[in-house]
């Protein structure tokens, strides 16, 4: 699956924040369910607009984006 299909970002929407579909759900918004114990499926209760596919984008977006963070050292 290729999240970028699902993950949009418009500068006018959440303040630019990565979107799931065009709604104003955010990655940010399902990552913290998650981390804070709900199920995909206790999310798309919450919220029946989503569907799995949408969470499991918002995974592979922040795996994605993971891959691409540098540390800095400072002296």
């Amino acid at each position: 699956m290729d999240y970028r299909k699902i993950i949009t970002i418009e500068p006018g929407k959440r303040s630019g924040k990565p979107c799931i579909r065009g709604m104003r759900i955010t990655v940010y918004d399902i990552l913290g369910y998650l981390a804070a114990g709900m199920s995909p499926d206790e999310i798309i209760e919450d919220f029946p607009e989503l569907t799995k596919e949408d969470i499991k984008a918002c995974l592979d977006y922040a795996s994605d984006s993971e891959k691409h963070t540098r540390l800095l050292r400072t002296a």
